[in-house]
């Protein structure tokens, strides 16, 4: 780019970053007004007149310079009410918000006191979160130290929805659809097709309010940003009324669809998907007609890329927790094969590329998906990216990832074009409510309750069935004997949890819009949370297979093969939390291997469990009647939910974090480098993964300083490829750094590392979070 175009995407990216996030109550307000008026409506008509008058009502906003427009308030990274999911939450906690310890919104205080007049009096018992805690919040409490059930508070994203059609039909042409639809259909499906008309309509004329916004400032701007405003006013007007035609204008449409996609659920990880393919046809044609220069391309992709990051999501403190430093989750894939299997890159995947290194912004999320014949242009540009620090790229396997997706009942098409939501899971394009963030199994705590009599170690509650304890098991099968049974009855008790999950989304969140752009729902005329996808899947998180076999190892060499110790000596020193057991404790650590080291029987131990608890979840069918089936990441999960657990057999203490990733070593215990690593998560069976897995890395900067460097990580990621593990990403900074920033954040305001599946500005994390990240072990040689 030139002068020109850098100065406008630093001044952008300056405007955007200095503005300070609140918490905003304007949609609330409209929603709550539009359900008081309309009482007699059904939950679908409701939904759909709220997002109207949303789109129609909400204050927006426009920088003078912008190529891309469009947002779901007028500020930016402003965290949104959303009364329909929760605001018992909101009640309780907005004063707290501005000094919780983990992601921080302002707030005004006379939206608290409007917010406690008119909003709470009419949403109190009427809330997703308040109709889950009457139906199932006993059981649902009763199991939270084991699984977390999550999208009990907000509405369901990780969804990809079709982007390309969406792109080729735009609102104009789904009203069309839906009205040709109603010809011939039931009550039921005229009423969704009514709704899909109403959204649509709503969409059209949030676009035209940015045209006539643009062109009303445009009055009051420089010669030059009037002639900017007057071209992206113009495309505005343009997509309100036909589909896209030219790069830009499919570009804008693109973020239209999110910010609208984001007003409806206000849900993260809505994912674009492998952009450099939807793209691409648009960007060729306007290329070969000369209306279009590489490097206004790359202007228009850099403000997009802004407008990523524009977008956060207001959590409770205890998701919060869970879901660290704003990970929205807009995911773009790059690269991989096509549908024939050959290898697919083009310009695009390079410009992407090059935004990330230009911006180095947490949003989006980006992914290269790579596989055996990966050309060493898109690979050896991918890793110079990840040199620079910013934690992207991450890299997916296509040869770990494609055939088990076929497993679940994906087509191979499907599952040859997968895409990634949120961190790092697994999806169909456009045809899939996914569910990908169900549940988190913590399979840790499950160990420590039979090791304990179903007793939790740092409260002594009784959890779960006593079928014994360390000192009861008279051998280490009979130890995992009754581990197994421990297992199946948090399964048994997370399922129907799950199910009436997705019945109160089913009857309080039904979604016009997004159904509109999910393959399957327009045939049907049946909403996504009904079952009206193609795919119909609910994925469930197992925490930490690294720390389950590390001190299943410990278990089994020191107390039951060498017993060094008894099982009852172990079993008091886990209740004292090593108090006056230190040197059993050094012993567990350091005497045993560990996950992480290429140690074959230490990770099969690992594998075991796993694949059991795979399978045992592929019995039961969710609420939609799809498969459910198992990823092995923790987003920043591993902190709160190591909180949960008290001492280990492997040595480690009390509330300690677990593993970081899901398919990681724990920090500092895997010793033997980086490709002992590999071959260690290379075991893990692929099958266990298909929601996502995560394996975190972290590399010294000088590593990357030489071009012999640079080779040498390249052919680190073939062998990952080779090695068939799904996924791998990279922090890439000094542990001097890091300790800096941590005690001068002021001077680190721009650094940014990867957390789980995603990046977050390393400052606005908590600062137990940061010591986890700082814990983790560098490599400085392959």
């Amino acid at each position: 780019m030139n002068k020109k175009q850098k100065a406008r995407i630093q001044s952008l990216k300056d405007t955007m970053l200095a503005q300070p996030r609140y918490v905003s109550i304007e949609q609330a307000l409209i929603i709550t007004k539009t359900y008081q008026e309309n009482e007699k409506d059904s939950i679908q008509v409701k939904r759909a007149k709220a997002l109207y008058n949303a789109l129609t009502q909400l204050e927006i906003g426009v920088q003078d310079q912008e190529l891309i427009v469009g947002n779901r308030t007028k500020g930016v990274r402003y965290g949104v009410v959303f009364p329909e999911s929760g605001i018992s939450w909101v009640d309780r906690e907005f004063e707290t918000i501005p000094t919780r310890p983990q992601d921080k919104f302002r707030v005004r205080q006379e939206d608290i006191e409007t917010f406690r007049s008119e909003i709470v009096p009419y949403w109190k018992g009427r809330s997703l979160e308040d109709v889950l805690k009457e139906r199932a919040g006993d059981e649902i409490s009763a199991i939270s130290k084991v699984v977390k059930i999550n999208q009990t508070d907000h509405a369901q994203g990780h969804i990809c929805p079709n982007v390309k059609e969406w792109l080729a039909t735009g609102p104009a042409g789904y009203i069309a659809q839906a009205q040709e639809k109603m010809k011939d259909c039931t009550p039921e499906q005229k009423e969704f097709y009514s709704c899909v008309i109403l959204v649509m309509q709503g969409v059209q004329a949030f676009m035209m309010r940015y045209h006539d916004l643009l062109i009303e400032q445009a009055k009051s701007a420089s010669a030059e940003d009037q002639k900017t405003m007057h071209h992206v006013a113009e495309i505005c007007k343009n997509l309100s009324e036909r589909p896209a035609e030219t790069f830009h204008e499919a570009v804008q449409s693109m973020w239209f669809l999110f910010v609208v996609l984001h007003m409806e659920s206000n849900a993260s990880s809505f994912s674009p998907g492998r952009l450099d393919e939807i793209l691409y046809p648009y960007y060729r044609n306007d290329i070969d007609s000369l209306r279009l220069t590489e490097d206004e391309a790359q202007e228009i992709i850099e403000c997009l890329w802004l407008k990523f990051n524009e977008i956060v999501y207001l959590r409770n403190k205890n998701s919060a927790k869970y879901f660290a430093g704003f990970p929205i989750g807009f995911n773009i894939a790059l690269g991989g094969v096509d549908e024939n299997g050959n290898d697919f890159s083009n310009e695009l995947s390079h410009l992407f590329l090059n935004a990330q290194e230009d911006l180095g912004l947490p949003q989006p999320n980006l992914s290269v998906r790579l596989h055996k014949h990966t050309n060493d242009a898109l690979l050896r540009h991918a890793v110079r990216v990840v040199s620079k620090g910013s934690g992207m790229p991450q890299f997916f396997n296509d040869e770990a990832i494609i055939k088990p997706m076929q497993e679940l009942g994906i087509s191979k098409k499907d599952a040859m074009n997968y895409a990634i939501v949120g961190c790092v899971e697994l999806t169909t394009q456009g045809n899939n409510l996914g569910w990908s963030d169900a549940a988190m199994f913590n399979m840790n705590k499950v160990l420590e309750l039979t090791l304990n009599h179903g007793r939790c170690l740092i409260t002594g509650k009784q959890m779960g069935p006593d079928y014994g304890a360390l000192s009861t098991y008279e051998t280490f099968e009979d130890l995992e004997a009754a581990y197994q049974k421990m297992t199946e009855y948090f399964i048994q008790k997370m399922i129907p949890c799950c199910e009436a999950v997705e019945q109160a989304h089913m009857d309080i969140l039904p979604t016009p819009f997004l159904s509109a752009v999910i393959d399957d729902c327009m045939e049907k005329g049946l909403d996504v949370t009904r079952g009206g996808a193609h795919y119909n899947l609910s994925g469930i998180q197992m925490i930490q297979v690294a720390n389950l076999a590390d001190s299943l190892a410990a278990i089994k060499q020191i107390i039951y093969d060498e017993k060094r110790f008894t099982p009852a000596q172990l079993e008091k020193a886990l209740q004292e939390n090593f108090e006056h057991d230190e040197v059993m404790r050094q012993m567990l650590l350091n005497r045993v291997p560990k996950y992480g080291n290429d140690v074959e029987w230490v990770d099969e131990l690992g594998v075991k469990w796993a694949t059991f608890f795979r399978n045992e979840l592929r019995k039961y069918t969710n609420y939609r009647g799809g498969p459910y089936h198992t990823g092995m990441y923790t987003v920043s999960a591993h902190v709160p939910m190591g909180q949960n657990v008290g001492a280990t057999p492997d040595g480690r203490l009390s509330q300690e974090p677990l593993a970081d990733g899901g398919l990681s070593a724990v920090y500092g215990r895997d010793v033997k480098g980086p490709t002992a690593v590999l071959k260690s998560v290379s075991r893990i069976p692929c099958e266990c993964t298909t929601n996502g897995g995560l394996l975190n890395m972290k590399f010294l900067p000088d590593f990357f300083k030489t071009e012999a460097g640079i080779t040498k990580f390249c052919n680190f990621l073939r062998t990952f490829v080779d090695l068939k593990i799904p996924h791998i990403q990279f922090n890439v900074v000094s542990r001097e750094n890091l300790l800096d920033a941590k005690k001068h954040p002021e001077q680190y305001r721009s650094l940014t590392v990867r957390v789980a599946g995603y990046t977050a500005y390393f400052t606005e994390l908590a600062g137990d979070l940061q010591d986890e990240i700082i814990a983790r072990t560098t490599y400085d040689a392959i």
